[in-house]
């Protein structure tokens, strides 16, 4: 039952911090989510339109698995799960607070932003992804079954290639500033030497 409370309260927490973010941007006038929406290159929106499902179909995977709570190995491997589900929350909430009011859920059409280095971007391009990734990996360790398996692996893959999609649109809206970015922080973790 621990594990169960643990987890959800780690998913909640996860989504508190997405939805709250979109609200308080929303309150400010800013428009948030734009993952599927606005006039966008066919291949871009059916990435966003495939992670879209993706991102909301693994959270029903997620929250049945946990009131299955069918996972019979090890304790220590099911805490280890908690605790980088609960990692996971904790990077989410640190870029998405680190981003400001520069932050935005998928690719916007029109919306001119700050381009944020500071903080955990400068050791991470996309912490908000990794936080993404380790949540879900996370829920996956506590309570391991094949099909939230195969629902992790392919949200995980769809957000790759959101990323993909938007190292190919962040060129074009901060040029070689980003360029220069891109060089020395790495996609999802570390430094990059320079020459």
């Amino acid at each position: 039952m621990q594990y169960q409370i643990l987890s959800l309260s780690t998913l909640i927490a996860f989504y508190l911090i997405y939805v709250g973010k979109m609200i308080a941007q929303k309150r400010k006038g800013i428009q948030t989510y734009h993952i599927a929406k606005g006039k966008k290159k066919d291949t871009l929106m059916a990435v966003e339109i495939v992670m879209k499902f993706a991102t909301y179909s693994i959270v029903v995977v997620e929250v049945v698995s946990i009131y299955l709570n069918s996972y019979s190995l090890n304790p220590s491997i099911r805490i280890f799960g908690i605790l980088i589900g609960f990692t996971g929350v904790l990077i989410f909430g640190i870029a998405v607070y680190t981003m400001k009011d520069s932050w935005r859920a998928g690719i916007p059409d029109n919306d001119k932003t700050t381009m944020v280095t500071n903080g955990i971007y400068s050791i991470s391009r996309n912490p908000a992804f990794v936080g993404f990734y380790l949540t879900y990996v996370g829920i996956l360790i506590t309570f391991f079954n094949w099909i939230l398996l195969l629902f992790t692996m392919f949200s995980i893959m769809l957000l790759h290639l959101q990323v993909l999609k938007e190292e190919e649109y962040l060129p074009m809206v901060f040029g070689n500033d980003y360029m220069i970015y891109r060089n020395q922080v790495g996609r999802y973790i570390g430094r990059k030497r320079t020459k």
